[in-house]
């Protein structure tokens, strides 16, 4: 029988969403294993967050906050690993944690490493890591991702994933909003800085898999050849039949383990009906989310 789950402490300052999942569905994967810590529960503008299956995550209400480019990030990481499941896993700039907790819940077998430069965001990473009592195989490292000393015995991985901020300074306003800022703007650097990180940990054969404008390809191209490596896949998202691309999502591996790299459809979110296609739908019920 399952472990019934904790119930949040008397005085949770933060909000608890409830689930939200047809009658009869049942989480698949991994059962989360929150320990008895107040620290874990969301605080003052903070909510917890179902993510996959049963794990949830925290976000700020005022902060970044999980999002489709993450969902789809760590779907198309999980696809480009599907023949030889990872053991270790590398997610660079990883935020809050939405992908290094969509993996960990993927691959439970796996142990992984997030980097993050921002203070609050990593440790907010390290919390939501603890609430789903999987610290003893995912940890979180503070700092930038272009210091070497900091990904230092992490290698050689069989995943490295990472989405980049894709705006350079100067193409728009900067958020005032808390975290949101350098998740949208190169403060420390672009796709070049993360393929050159990821170059440093790949194993000969593993891919590093991100994100960018759909309107970067020969950007991210350019970014893969400058640190050794080379684009295998570029797909683009599209948000709704019809509409422009909302972004991409891409793999980088190896000259000698990569394969020809070739046009691959769109993924579309939503139909003309405004509704989930079915390859999103499958897209989600295959990272723990409920249809």
């Amino acid at each position: 029988m399952a472990p019934e789950e904790p119930l949040p402490p008397p005085n949770t300052a933060g909000i608890v969403r409830p689930a939200r999942r047809p009658p009869g569905w049942e989480a698949p994967g991994p059962r989360p294993r929150t320990p008895n810590r107040r620290d874990v529960w969301p605080g003052p503008n903070e909510d917890l967050c179902y993510l996959a299956g049963d794990f949830r995550i925290l976000q700020r209400l005022d902060g970044h906050r999980l999002s489709v480019d993450d969902l789809v990030t760590a779907w198309y990481a999980a696809e480009a690993v599907a023949a030889a499941p990872p053991r270790r896993m590398v997610d660079l700039g990883c935020g809050i944690g939405t992908v290094l907790l969509f993996l960990a819940w993927r691959y439970p077998e796996a142990r992984s490493t997030g980097i993050e430069a921002q203070a609050i965001s990593a440790s907010m990473a390290c919390r939501s890591v603890l609430w789903n009592g999987v610290d003893d195989r995912v940890e979180v490292r503070q700092g930038d991702l272009r210091d070497e000393a900091l990904t230092e015995g992490l290698g050689p991985a069989d995943l490295v994933t990472g989405t980049p901020p894709y705006l350079p300074m100067g193409t728009g306003l900067l958020s005032p909003r808390e975290q949101c800022a350098a998740c949208r703007f190169e403060l420390r650097g672009g796709v070049e800085d993360y393929a050159l990180a990821a170059a440093r940990l790949l194993s000969p054969t593993a891919p590093f898999v991100g994100c960018s404008s759909a309107r970067q390809r020969a950007r991210v191209a350019a970014a893969a050849e400058g640190a050794g490596l080379v684009l295998e896949s570029f797909r683009e998202v599209i948000g709704r039949h019809g509409k422009p691309s909302l972004f991409a999502v891409y793999a980088m591996r190896r000259p000698e383990a990569a394969r020809v790299c070739s046009d691959e459809p769109p993924l579309v979110v939503r139909g003309e009906n405004g509704r989930f296609t079915e390859d999103f739908d499958e897209l989600r019920r295959s990272m723990g989310i409920p249809v």
